[in-house]
């Protein structure tokens, strides 16, 4: 099944400017979110939490970007 990850990367774009402050921020390589924005990997539920924390994403929200 393949996710839209759109939203979530406008979000990114918006917070943290880059994948790659991004990524610093949650602690993974930016070649890691490459893979996990383009469905070549699923998130994990830790990478999934952190990134809500790094971004201001609700609990309620999580199902609109991941």
């Amino acid at each position: 099944m393949a996710y839209d990850y759109s939203k979530l990367d406008g979000l990114i774009t918006e917070k943290c400017k880059t994948r790659a402050a991004f990524a610093e921020a949650i602690g993974r390589s930016e070649r890691s979110i490459s893979l996990k924005m383009n469905g070549k990997v699923e998130w994990s539920q830790n990478e999934i939490t952190r990134a809500c924390e790094v971004l201001g994403i609700k609990p309620d929200e999580i199902s609109a970007y991941f």
